[in-house]
């Protein structure tokens, strides 16, 4: 997890960069210059679960050419990026009025070379815009320095390509998603009264940017307590990192063999935990002793949650995203310039000398039994009848726990 380490005194300052831009709305544009200006005025307020605000792009659309083509980085780290990121990107295209023959969607199923193959082909093609979310920087920077050459935009989309050359960057401020995994930890191990947290931290890949921002986050609000005393960081400085459910699990057990003391986990993505808890619960610990955190409200993480085996999720919508970044392409794709209420701050790229890169950066939200109604449930991110369906762990009934939680 060396690449993780050398990263947080610097991801540091971009963290604060990326803040301050928040609270200070639109600071930064971009420098690419385009020969028309923008003429609709959708802004990331209008964006919803509905889809509507899409339909301002119609106009604009229709001065454009070309595919837009998006490649999402597997099928494993997250259920997101098929069972939301594809179908919302389509969703959000459509509406904006992009032609079904223009609509690239393609899964480089975790396989870098697949990945910049798949971009050459879709510029050769003819697309004229891609959404990139490679697995590792490199790779991104690769795929960006060939669409350059052939004069095709690229958006980074969820994830920040390290020394790219992308004018815009959509995600949601994953500062803030770590400083919430963080603070719902902290919350959960006071409400679940656990005595003298020993605490196992796991991490995402090293390779991720995402995951040095994550880290970001939830040691801004564990430092603290592990410096204090008040918690004991079992595993320090930290685990190596994965995305890869298999390797989290190995992990973890290599370090709950090593210090059987361990009675709370904090976790960076419901995928790498969902395994770690049914070993737990194999391991006989009872609901509401041993918390766990997680990221992308998962239907499996959403039940272990009213279960009472998890604390809490972050709650993504990637319908946001997913309009934030085709309303971009859009423009991109009709050689506008974006307007300024797409982008609501900026996110350094430390590979670059900590170099700005326009962003739109939706905002995540901490889920918990008490708001799950409100928030997943409400949005249908994930169905109720899928919720409240069938047992967790083959114990809790998902009816009954759905019912104590009002939903």
């Amino acid at each position: 997890m060396n690449l993780l380490r050398s990263k947080t005194v610097v991801a540091a300052a971009a963290a604060t960069a990326l803040g301050v831009a928040i609270s200070g709305g639109a600071t930064a544009t971009a420098s690419a210059a385009h020969p028309r200006k923008a003429q609709a005025s959708i802004s990331l307020s209008q964006l919803t679960n509905n889809f509507s605000a899409m339909k301002q792009l119609k106009a604009i659309a229709k001065k454009g050419k070309g595919a837009i083509a998006a490649i999402l980085p597997d099928t494993t780290s997250s259920l997101r990026w098929v069972d939301f990121d594809a179908p919302d990107l389509r969703k959000a295209m459509l509406a904006a009025g992009i032609p079904a023959s223009d609509i690239i969607i393609q899964n480089a199923q975790g396989s870098d070379s697949t990945f910049y193959t798949d971009a050459q082909e879709d510029i050769t093609k003819g697309a004229k815009v891609l959404l990139t979310t490679p697995e590792d920087s490199g790779t991104g920077a690769k795929v960006e320095a060939y669409a350059k050459q052939h004069g095709v935009k690229v958006i980074d989309y969820d994830r920040l390509t390290l020394g790219g050359s992308r004018p815009y960057y959509v995600s949601f401020n994953n500062v803030q998603v770590g400083r919430l995994i963080g603070q719902g930890f902290v919350s959960c191990v006071a409400a679940w009264h656990v005595k003298k947290p020993q605490v196992i931290v796991m991490h995402g890949a090293a390779t991720d940017n995402n995951a040095t921002l994550f880290y970001q986050g939830y040691n801004s609000v564990l430092a603290p307590k592990f410096k204090s005393g008040a918690y004991t960081n079992l595993v320090p400085p930290y685990t190596a990192g994965t995305w890869d459910n298999s390797q989290a699990l190995t992990e973890f057990q290599t370090a709950f063999t090593a210090h059987p003391t361990a009675n709370a986990m904090l976790n960076p993505n419901d995928e790498t935990a969902a395994p770690i808890i049914n070993y737990l619960i194999q391991k006989g610990i009872k609901p509401y002793t041993f918390p766990a955190t997680g990221q992308d409200a998962t239907l499996p993480a959403l039940q272990a949650i009213l279960a009472g085996y998890q604390c809490g999720t972050v709650y993504k919508p990637v319908y946001l995203e997913a309009q934030a970044a085709v309303a971009l392409a859009t423009y991109l794709r009709a050689g506008m310039k974006p307007p300024k209420t797409l982008v609501n701050g900026t996110t350094a790229d430390i590979n670059e000398h900590n170099k700005p890169v326009p962003s739109a950066l939706l905002t995540p939200m901490w889920v918990t039994k008490a708001n799950m109604k409100t928030t997943v449930v409400k949005d249908n991110f994930v169905p109720k009848s899928q919720i409240c369906s069938g047992t967790f762990d083959g114990k809790v009934k998902m009816a009954a726990a759905c019912k104590a939680a009002g939903i």
